[in-house]
């Protein structure tokens, strides 16, 4: 189901420490676009305290035709947590580094596009997964990723070049761990040097690890990458930054509509960004079309693969 937009009041959530760019500018933007469109707005800037809480509080006594996430992949899973199973749309303008899911549903990155979207786009509904209670709407994983993301997040430096400097550190000496998978298609049991839990398609610094992931299709992918030798890596990197994955031999891809999946203590997962702790036994559930997003006229949520 999808519906051309047409909103009179709009609330937006605002991360004030994400991006470069000054959150004074882009508040400017927003009233400028609104007062254009005579659309009323709200603003809430996040704090991280009860912004949950204060978020639901706003929704009830303003009653939005929509809800705005201004930031990175944190602003906008909380959002898209907070609007999930009900029937008031997620609207993206993304200002963080990565920007996983906005890529993947065709979300302009500049600034000015993504506002313009907000009237110009269309309402469509996309899958989301659950995990042990925690949702996924973008990718989670378990295992290299999961590592790296934990590193990054403890350190002090940001930005690609600190990411790839700790990826590569860490990958030099990295033990696969091993996992017990059960789907409602196959089993799998053995190492996995990285082991995702895909809605959608690509990490947000474009390295491709679903292509034929489709956002509302009712079902999601498991993507294993097996362990490897050293001399296999850069072919690896190539196939996920040229969206060719599946053709690795190193690469298995199990699509389904349920899992378990049994992990070692150790091994740290990861959700949209964001480290979750949980126990070993991991049990995912798909809800169907349970978000309905703003994007883009002529996305296409169903991608084309070539196998080589």
């Amino acid at each position: 189901m999808s519906h051309k937009p047409l909103f009179k009041t709009l609330l937006f959530v605002i991360n004030p420490i994400s991006g470069d760019i000054s959150k004074e500018s882009v508040q400017e933007l927003v009233e400028n676009f609104c007062g254009h469109h005579k659309i009323n707005l709200f603003f809430y800037h996040t704090s991280g305290e009860n912004d949950v809480d204060e978020i639901k509080r706003l929704i009830e006594v303003e009653k939005p035709d929509a809800v705005i996430a201004v930031g990175g992949d944190g602003t906008v899973s909380m959002v898209a947590n907070i609007l999930n199973h009900g029937s008031i749309p997620l609207g993206i303008i993304p200002l963080g580094s990565g920007n996983g899911l906005s890529k993947d549903i065709g979300i302009p990155q500049d600034l000015e596009s993504a506002i313009a979207l907000i009237r110009d786009g269309l309402v469509k509904e996309i899958d989301s997964l659950d995990i042990n209670g925690h949702t996924v709407f973008h990718l989670s994983d378990l295992g290299f990723n999961a590592l790296i993301v934990k590193k990054f997040n403890d350190g002090t430096t940001r930005g690609p070049g600190a990411y790839a400097w700790i990826a590569l550190q860490e990958y030099l000496n990295y033990k696969p761990y091993f996992y017990h998978i059960v789907t409602d298609t196959e089993t799998f049991e053995g190492e996995a040097f990285m082991v995702t839990i895909a809605n959608a398609n690509a990490f947000g610094s474009n390295a491709n690890i679903n292509p034929s992931g489709v956002l509302n299709d009712g079902y999601f992918e498991i993507c294993l990458i097996e362990p490897f030798p050293k001399a296999g890596a850069v072919g690896l990197l190539y196939n996920l930054y040229t969206d060719k994955i599946h053709n690795s031999v190193y690469s298995r891809i199990i699509k389904c509509k349920k899992a378990t999946i049994e992990k070692s203590a150790e091994d740290i997962l990861q959700i949209d960004g964001e480290l979750i702790q949980t126990d070993n036994h991991l049990t995912i559930q798909m809800h169907p079309k349970s978000l309905s997003v703003i994007m883009p006229l002529d996305v296409n949520l169903e991608k084309e693969i070539v196998v080589d």
